[in-house]
């Protein structure tokens, strides 16, 4: 019994591992997304958000996984749950967008839209600062 209860401790604990990495992760896109804003207010954010928007941008570009997807998975795995197929932008946003699936020119398009949607955030926090 005891070895029972501590069994299904630890795989709680895995799963609570996973949607830890999972909500990381989201806060992660998140930022790469929206934290060009922070810089408005301060422009210190930006020697953050820079180096986040490239990596998210070049990873999706390059069909690149992200560390924080394997790890997921695996404590997914080791919880006994499923293991998803793809990467999180396919597993968690092509469903919602695309439920039979999303093609590989989602992942482009999600690249160069980080890219060139923070490009014109940065242009006008530039503006913005110079005026």
């Amino acid at each position: 019994m005891k070895d029972r209860a501590s069994h299904s401790l630890t795989g709680m604990l895995y799963r609570i591992g996973a949607d830890l990495v999972l909500l990381a992760h989201f806060l992660f896109a998140a930022f790469a997304v929206f934290g060009g804003v922070l810089a408005f207010y301060n422009p210190a954010w930006s020697w953050v958000h820079v180096p986040v928007v490239l990596w998210s941008g070049v990873v999706n570009l390059m069909s690149w996984t992200c560390p924080l997807t394997p790890l997921e998975k695996s404590l997914r795995s080791r919880a006994g749950q499923l293991e998803y197929s793809g990467g999180f932008v396919q597993h968690y946003v092509g469903q919602l967008v695309y439920p039979r699936g999303m093609p590989r020119q989602l992942e482009l398009v999600a690249g160069i839209s980080v890219l060139a949607c923070n490009a014109l955030v940065y242009a006008g926090v530039i503006l913005w600062a110079t005026r």
